[in-house]
């Protein structure tokens, strides 16, 4: 790998309508070259901004949350040490633990089933080659100004709406401020995340028993499955994106 020349970081969002429906991403990339090696003028060394989106007329909300990684990454200078922000777990859990077992098995799961989105998931795996990549988990709809402006593109997408996107320097874009972000702020929005879930009603449930995967719309119908179940597993659901993500969750833990 090349010395990194420059920091580029990447804030992604993926969103979809009735899941599967019409659906759009975004990826927002901030560049700051490396002030030390470069020999540009001050002008042309000060970072910049590319925003990117797209739109699929038919897709889901995971799909989108993927592309928009890969689209980000493969945008992205091949020498730039590289953090990417995204509020999806199932992206960072699937391209940090997940995918090692996926490949060994074939792209099955220990269940025998097919990886879903196998076809995206080895797109961002090639777009990770010879990268200098970092994954950091952000709590959507939290304040955070990337975060919000990937919401808005990718939405603005889903909905066949005109999304201006902006290329230029950070200095003339309308969030100056995108880059002021902590770790300890990430992790703070995603306890506060957590909390909100906790006492959010429930969509569904969601039970993982003998690597078979069940969907219940009640939590009594849960809970005579997995109770007394050896190795079960159980998660409370607050949407239908939110369902579909877990059932993911659970097939990908099963390799």
């Amino acid at each position: 790998m090349n010395k990194s020349s420059s920091h580029t970081t990447i804030f992604t969002d993926g969103s979809s309508r009735r899941n599967p429906g019409p659906g759009g991403w975004a990826a927002v990339l901030v560049e700051v070259p490396d002030a030390k090696t470069s020999q540009k003028s001050v002008h042309e060394s000060e970072p910049t901004v590319t925003e990117l989106g797209g739109r699929e007329d038919h897709t889901t909300n995971n799909r989108m949350e993927l592309m928009a990684c890969e689209k980000g990454l493969v945008h992205a200078s091949t020498d730039s040490e590289i953090t990417v922000f995204t509020d999806s777990k199932y992206v960072i859990n699937g391209i940090t633990k997940w995918i090692h077992g996926w490949k060994r098995n074939g792209w099955k799961t220990k269940a025998k089933e097919d990886v879903l989105n196998r076809d995206l998931w080895q797109k961002l795996s090639d777009a990770l080659a010879d990268r200098d990549v970092e994954w950091k988990y952000v709590a959507g709809h939290e304040g955070i100004l990337g975060n919000e402006r990937c919401d808005h593109i990718a939405t603005g997408f889903a909905d066949s709406n005109s999304v201006k996107l902006y290329k230029g320097p950070l200095s003339g874009y309308d969030l100056p401020k995108i880059l002021d972000i902590s770790l300890d702020e990430t992790k703070s929005s995603a306890k506060k995340s957590d909390s909100a879930r906790k006492k959010s009603a429930a969509y569904s449930y969601v039970s993982s028993v003998g690597g078979v995967i069940e969907v219940h719309h009640s939590w009594p119908e849960c809970e005579k499955r997995v109770k007394g179940a050896k190795g079960a597993r159980y998660k409370k659901a607050i949407s239908q994106s939110d369902e579909e993500a877990i059932v993911e969750e659970f097939g990908a833990y099963l390799v």
